[in-house]
Parts: structure tokens; C-alpha cells; sequence
């Protein structure tokens, strides 16, 4: 897997970028990631100040999340929080077309045909 971290107007530093490959290498059993990007940005003029947007690169498609806050931390988390709920959901999925194959249609009506 490709690490790609990008920091925007914020300082980079040991702690904050092991917490973010900790944070993604604990995605990897769920989901094959070929290269994460991840951009971390400080916007001093916004509220909330601290965004962070990860793309991931894997066979399928692509998964796109973006987290904000106050506090850098947080926006992480947010960010991680996403994409593990993007996976629930592609992970039901199956589920969720299984069950809609297996109702039965609505009866139809017969139309009688006068002359």
C-alpha cells in the first residue's frame, strides 16, 4: 500500500502522521487498499478549522470521505468514521439485493376486454 499525506498551512509531525497510518493500516483486513491519500488542512479563516479528505485506491470502487472539527484529532476520527460506514454499507449491500429479489411482485389486476 501507498501512504500519500499531504498537510496544508499545519505543521507535520511523528505523532500525527503515525496516528493516521494506524488508522488506516486497521482498515486493511475489511478492505484491500492499494494507495490512500490523505490531505490534512488548517483553515484559519473557517469554523471548523481542521479538514481532512482520504481517498482510497482499492479494486473496486473508490472510497472518498472527508472529515471537519475543531480540533485535528477529531476531524480523523470523522474522516474514519465515514469510511468505516461507507463499508458497512457496501458490505450489506448483498444483503439488501437479496431480500428485495425475494418479494413477490404486487398481484396484477386482469382486465376484462368488452366487445
Amino acid at each position: 500500500m501507498k501512504l500519500n499525506v499531504q498537510h496544508h498551512n499545519l505543521r507535520s509531525t511523528h505523532e500525527l502522521d503515525s496516528l493516521i497510518e494506524e488508522r488506516i493500516l486497521a482498515l486493511q483486513p475489511r478492505l484491500q487498499i492499494d494507495e490512500a491519500k490523505i490531505r490534512l488542512e488548517c483553515r484559519w479563516k473557517e469554523s471548523p478549522t481542521y479538514r481532512v479528505a482520504v481517498h482510497l485506491v482499492t479494486p473496486g470502487p473508490e472510497v472518498l470521505a472527508e472529515g471537519r472539527d475543531h480540533t485535528i484529532r477529531a476531524a480523523i476520527a470523522k474522516a474514519v468514521a465515514d469510511i468505516e460506514a461507507k463499508l458497512g454499507h457496501r458490505a450489506s449491500k448483498p444483503l439488501r439485493r437479496l431480500r428485495s429479489n425475494l418479494q413477490t411482485p404486487a398481484p396484477l389486476r386482469e382486465r376484462r376486454m368488452e366487445f
